[in-house]
């Protein structure tokens, strides 16, 4: 189709004027896909609509959290009715426990579990922890992981700071990197060499169970149990990084869909409902070494904000109540538009490959597997941009990144599959 972007380039011009860029995080800018931004004003299922008018089949529903789609009543009438009592009141609140509880019945390793704004404060506060309860300071990450911007985790991370080509962030000292080492993703020998490095020194290895931010990389067979095992031996903690994959790949997340108990489990999108929350949880025992019980200090205003406990607890409540049916569907429609995409870059002779956990995946401009930050930095970038232009010229809204995961909701229906794929038939003989 041809799509007006008259008001969203007005918009943006303005934004430009008073905010880094006209926006609030960098991947909204476009810039990796050469394309303008256009401005969302409206969802509705799986359908969002930009301020000209354009609608678009959505596959980023908010970066993962909208798992029931845009706007669903159950979720939209549970913040206004909570919103009518006050929007906030840095107190307690009887709704914090009844998400908690939904949380923890969920996950089998977390006991207890502290609300946070962010996905960001989620595993900067369990690292944290973690480095209290082993009193030791070195951190091991993944390169191609992203566990939000705070200081010592922007090494290597994937997600916006690939795609601008960024090796981490001006205005981060050295010294605060220098206990966080970045490692291969899906390379044993590379934590067992470290491991024998740093022997006694590693407070936590910190993972994406299934990596969202080089785009989806699922782990190898074993991998993580192996990264279980060895942390266990040495007196590491394990942090699994949930906050894209909690309740999305699985109702009890990537912990459940790989039967592995880590010691700390961060959280955040898909609990919130759409609105901004973060969580961290754990055994009681490490829990209870946060304040006001313990030492490790972690506080927040918006802490159990009601109206995002409101949100989550309908949202988790939905899947809950129909889990089996939920996510079988999620499951099938997604192995179907994955399945359908490949088959069209083939006739369009297109070197695409694509991989997918549950309702999470990535389509790669590549030949090769993509199974680390290696391979997946192999990808034509440019040709995944003019894609992009093309899909949304069709009427398809795909994360703006080739280093990003998309995601399917309930709401996405067979219709918009056969669209989806329709529309990368055309888009894929223009690139």
């Amino acid at each position: 189709m041809s799509r007006s972007l008259t008001q969203s380039r007005a918009l943006h011009q303005r934004a430009e004027r008073l905010i880094p860029g006209g926006v609030n995080s960098p991947v909204r800018a476009f810039r990796s896909v050469g394309s303008e931004p256009p401005f969302l004003v409206r969802g509705e299922g799986s359908h969002v609509w930009d301020a000209d008018g354009n609608r678009y089949i959505d596959y980023v529903g908010s970066w993962g959290p909208l798992i029931l789609g845009h706007a669903n009543p159950e979720v939209i009438e549970a913040i206004i009715q909570a919103a009518r009592n006050s929007t906030s009141f840095g107190a307690s609140t009887p709704t914090e426990a009844d998400l908690a509880e939904l949380v923890v019945e969920a996950f089998p390793a977390i006991e207890k579990v502290r609300f946070v704004s962010s996905g960001t404060e989620a595993t900067m506060s369990a690292i944290r922890l973690a480095r209290a309860a082993t009193t030791r300071k070195i951190i091991v990450k993944f390169e191609g992981c992203y566990h939000g911007h705070s200081d010592a985790l922007l090494v290597k991370a994937g997600s916006g700071v690939a795609t601008l080509g960024i090796p981490g962030s001006a205005g981060v000292p050295e010294e605060f990197v220098e206990f966080t080492l970045a490692l291969p993703y899906n390379d044993l020998s590379a934590v067992d060499a470290t491991f024998e490095k740093f022997k006694g020194q590693i407070a936590c290895v910190i993972v994406e169970p299934v990596v969202g931010n080089m785009g989806c990389v699922p782990p190898k067979p074993g991998y993580l149990q192996a990264l279980r095992e060895i942390t266990a031996r040495e007196g590491t903690l394990l942090i699994f990084d949930e906050v894209m994959t909690g309740f999305r790949v699985a109702f009890g997340g990537a912990s459940e869909l790989f039967n592995i108990k880590p010691d700390l489990t961060t959280l955040g999108k898909i609990i919130g409902g759409g609105l901004p929350v973060g969580a961290y949880g754990g055994t009681a025992k490490l829990m209870d070494m946060i304040a006001p019980l313990g030492p490790v200090y972690q506080a927040g205003t918006l802490s159990g904000n009601p109206l995002a406990m409101a949100a989550g607890i309908a949202t988790l409540g939905q899947l809950k109540d129909n889990r089996e049916a939920f996510y079988k569907q999620l499951n099938e429609m997604s192995a179907t538009l994955v399945a359908g995409m490949l088959q069209v870059a083939q006739e369009a002779g297109v070197a695409m490959t694509a991989n997918r956990v549950g309702s999470m995946f990535t389509f790669f401009f590549t030949d090769r597997e993509v199974t680390d930050w290696a391979s997946a930095s192999t990808c034509d970038t440019a040709r995944f941009g003019r894609f992009h232009g093309a899909m949304l010229d069709a009427g398809v809204w795909l994360p703006p990144s080739q280093f990003e995961a998309a995601f399917l909701s309930i709401a996405h229906t067979a219709s918009d599959i056969d669209d989806t794929i329709a529309a990368a038939r055309e888009a894929l003989a223009l690139v």
